[in-house]
């Protein structure tokens, strides 16, 4: 009768509620409004803010020759990559096909690896408190491909440091709303007023989509 009962009023919560963001000590997944509301907010203040000396630069991590840029790049060409010598350290052409204007590169040199919550942003809205391990793995992150993409080269300085309150790309920009949230709730950082209050109003324009991250 317990089991039954403690069933019955879980079903009853979630029939209720309806958008129940399951959590755990690893894992959130709620619908994309959901966690937009549930971002902590806070002034951001970047103060301090060194590039170079808090998250250094792109690392080879797995020791192949190939570091953080490298690795996007083989992820996501849509083709097999061609290396500018034998050694494949480094790409030298592939087929990209960038997310925020569906352009098609076939050169390596024509596109940058963004990070898609700015480093300085992180820096602002948390990131100042992380070891610098912590700093380091956020700014090399290659296992939830949210996290860093290739963009052609233009835009993404177009963009700079700026977030979705200030900057938006040209095409598919649900998508690039949905992995911003997500990079923020994987990587605990908070937004400040301007920035919720944007993120409320792109997200109702949007799909509801179920945003699922692993905490780091």
């Amino acid at each position: 009768m317990i089991a039954t009962a403690a069933s019955t009023i879980a079903i009853a919560v979630i029939a209720i509620g309806g958008a129940v963001p399951a959590e755990s000590a690893t894992t959130y997944s709620a619908p994309l409004r959901t966690a937009v509301k549930s971002l902590p907010v806070a002034a951001e203040s970047n103060s301090g803010y060194d590039r170079d000396r808090y998250f250094g630069q792109w690392k080879d991590l797995n020791k192949d020759c190939q570091n953080t840029r490298q690795e996007v790049l083989l992820q996501e060409t849509r083709i097999t990559a061609r290396y500018t010598s034998t050694k494949r350290c480094n790409v030298k052409s592939g087929k990209w096909i960038t997310s925020w204007d569906n352009r098609t590169h076939t050169s390596a040199t024509t596109v940058q690896i963004d990070h898609t919550v700015p480093v300085h942003e992180a820096w602002g809205s948390g990131a100042k408190k992380w070891t610098q391990a912590k700093r380091v793995a956020f700014y090399n992150d290659i296992t939830d491909k949210r996290t860093l993409n290739a963009q052609t080269s233009a835009l993404n300085s177009a963009k700079g440091a700026r977030g979705p309150e200030q900057w938006l790309p040209p095409k598919n920009r649900c998508a690039y709303v949905t992995s911003w949230v997500a990079v923020k709730k994987r990587w605990g950082l908070t937004v400040d007023a301007t920035e919720k209050a944007a993120l409320t109003r792109l997200a109702a324009a949007c799909p509801n989509v179920t945003v699922t991250v692993v905490r780091q």
